[in-house]
């Protein structure tokens, strides 16, 4: 499962004095520069922090209410069809300085999991993954073409990369050597041990070679999709595999040097129980992974086919699940984890968890990243790309149907004018603004309102005046502290950070009020 706040080495900033607000205005900054005097860095002091999210049943029912996961702001919610080789334009004109992270959506899978919300395509040709890569090769020849290298190289620089899906392991391994050796005579990679090269895996899937080839290539990070280990559970959603089958992969990829592994959780799924479910939890944690990531299931049979598969009287109710929570935070807590932010934990000698004490924490499309000065390019059907220049940021998102993104494809082949990309979103002034409020509220628990005024030349607090007054209910809760400083979200507020951030999103009660899934 997959889900970028951005920098500009620019520091006009600091002499800007007109508000955001204004006709014409043109942004301060489209990559807010981190200052060395970081305001959002070791807000959580020690790794033994107060900062542990605190768990309160009845402050959750109080605000949970449906709200985006802010992988982007504006959400994809915002997209609109893209204008005739504007794609091609905004590939041509961004900052040539600002490094690539590189996504690649690989759509295939060989078994249906019962709560699946995505587009999968399930499959056993073993064709179907050679006929891919090839439309993945032609887009990258394509974009590649677009792209300016920085001064003194002669290829774009890539930090990141993350192969998601579907399952990208559906890519038989000579093919996944063929487009990691493909890639690197288009683009420049940081050596292993400096770039972040994470690709999502079912264990059920893997060959004898896979990991060993993965490793080779230079993958130094994996995400294992587990959900539960408890096999009731298992069979009702269509997705069993053993302990030991998860243990050993974990062991093989520690050996053969992975610098860090993922694991996948999902509570609130048909049979589950508390019990059950602390199991399973306690089994990940003896497993000892880097990371994990709980996510809290929403059963929305009437959007998603696969989902019809489960009863609505075979799941648990939601009091049930508030205790799967609650029981799994306190549990990953215990046992030495650093809650991230929705859904997220991690040791704390992970590059996640250092990044965020260190205030340089990030989230974009692939979830928190570390690499928050990239540009990201995304290839493949449904896959999304933003993409900064001067002026803007734009974010694009090529055709979710298979066969209209191959067309797509083909198109271009002989007709320059077309372009993978489908859907645009162009950020306003505003929206980088408030995108910034937003990311730092969900990456470090705090927004300084000095450091908001320093780099958009506003006066914060009167600009946010509304939305400040609408925090005051949350401030009476507990959820955050207010003073002229800023806003800090509390231990008591960091389940409930996203309802925090909705509060700055313009678009929401005006445009998309229940098209989202609850945030607990």
């Amino acid at each position: 499962m997959t889900e970028h706040s951005e920098q500009n080495h620019s520091n006009s900033a600091d002499h800007i004095e007109q508000p955001y607000n204004r006709a014409g205005e043109q942004p301060t900054t489209t990559r807010p520069v981190m200052q060395p005097d970081n305001p959002y860095a070791s807000m959580r002091g020690s790794i033994t922090s107060k900062q542990l999210p605190a768990f309160d049943e009845a402050i959750i029912h109080k605000y949970n209410r449906s709200g985006p996961r802010y992988t982007s702001y504006p959400t994809a919610l915002e997209f609109a069809p893209i204008a005739e080789s504007l794609e091609t334009k905004i590939l041509q004109n961004r900052e040539t300085r600002a490094p690539l992270s590189l996504y690649f959506h690989i759509p295939f899978c060989r078994h249906l999991c019962y709560y699946c919300a995505c587009n999968k395509i399930i499959t056993k040709k073993n064709s179907d993954s050679g006929d891919y890569l090839q439309y993945l090769i032609a887009e990258i020849k394509h974009k590649r073409r677009l792209l300016s290298a920085p001064e003194g190289s002669s290829k774009p620089l890539v930090k990141q990369l993350h192969l998601g899906g579907g399952t990208p392991t559906f890519l038989r391994d000579e093919e996944m050597v063929q487009l990691w050796e493909f890639l690197q005579t288009q683009f420049e990679f940081l050596p292993e041990n400096e770039g972040d090269y994470s690709i999502e895996i079912d264990p059920r899937e893997l060959s004898e070679d896979t990991l060993k080839v993965l490793r080779g290539l230079g993958f130094n990070r994996i995400s294992l999709g587990v959900q539960d280990l408890d096999e009731t559970v298992q069979i009702a959603v269509n997705r069993v595999h053993s302990a030991e089958l998860i243990e050993n992969v974990l062991n093989e990829a520690r050996e053969l040097g992975f610098h860090s592994i993922n694991i996948d959780l999902i509570y609130g799924l048909p049979y589950q129980t508390p019990d059950t479910f602390n199991q399973t939890v306690q089994r990940i944690i003896e497993m000892s992974p880097d990371r994990l990531s709980v996510f809290n299931y929403a059963h929305l049979p009437e959007r998603f086919k696969a989902q019809r598969q489960i009863k609505d009287e075979d799941l648990p109710n939601p009091a049930a699940k508030l205790t799967m929570l609650g029981n799994t935070i306190n549990m990953l807590s215990d046992a030495g984890y650093q809650y991230i932010g929705i859904d997220h934990f991690a040791k704390p000698d992970d590059e996640l968890a250092v990044a965020q004490r260190e205030g340089k924490l990030h989230r974009n499309f692939q979830g928190y990243t570390i690499m928050g000065d990239c540009d990201l390019l995304g290839f493949g059907v449904s896959s999304i790309s933003q993409i900064a220049n001067t002026s803007t940021r734009y974010i694009l998102q090529n055709d979710t149907d298979l066969q209209a993104y191959q067309a797509n494809i083909d198109m271009a082949k002989i007709n320059p004018t077309v372009t993978p990309a489908v859907k645009v979103i162009k950020t306003s002034i505003k929206d980088r603004l408030r995108e910034y409020v937003i990311m730092n509220l969900l990456c470090h628990d705090y927004v300084d309102f000095k450091d908001v005024n320093q780099k958009f030349g506003i006066d914060a607090i009167t600009y946010f005046i509304d939305e400040i007054a609408q925090l005051g209910a949350m401030q009476d809760d507990k959820l955050i502290d207010m003073d002229a400083a800023g806003i800090r979200v509390l231990p008591r507020g960091r389940l409930l950070g996203r309802n925090v951030a909705m509060v700055f999103d313009e678009y929401l009660e005006k445009k998309h009020k229940n098209r989202f899934s609850k945030v607990i």
